[in-house]
């Protein structure tokens, strides 16, 4: 008899949308299952509605080293643009959070001004994220 695998997961934040019903869902951490390990990759399916496998796949050492990563081909919709090895702590952001110093990082991480643009859309990802929950 063969042992059982644990199943492993990516996190992303799959940002707020109105379902089939007009109702709002507000944003939310969604998990993604991995489906092979490489020294190299991580390969995960990224299909959260469609049934239908979409694999993709992150370097396997940047996102080890630093606990998440910001993909390159992702736009700035889908859950998997910044993925997580463990599930953000943080999530959902807590009123009161400091809009001014996300928008001066967001400002900070422009490529314009010497960021690149993965920190750019990252930053600018956790100021909209903020400034949709801050009353």
């Amino acid at each position: 008899m063969s042992e059982i695998e644990p199943v492993e997961h990516l996190y992303g934040i799959e940002s707020g949308r109105y379902d089939a019903n007009d109702d709002w869902q507000p944003e939310r951490v969604v998990a993604f299952r991995i489906t092979k390990k490489t020294p190299r990759r991580i390969y995960y399916d990224a299909d959260l509605y469609r049934g239908q496998p979409n694999i993709r796949f992150v370097n396997r050492q940047a996102i080890e080293d630093k606990g998440e990563i910001t993909r390159r081909s992702g736009a700035w919709w889908e859950p998997d643009l910044q993925l997580y090895v463990k599930p953000p702590q943080t999530w959902p952001p807590q009123p009161g959070l400091n809009i001014a110093r996300l928008k001066a990082e967001m400002a900070a991480a422009h490529p314009d001004r010497g960021g690149t643009e993965a920190e750019f859309i990252a930053a600018r990802a956790r100021y909209e994220r903020a400034k949709a929950v801050t009353p």
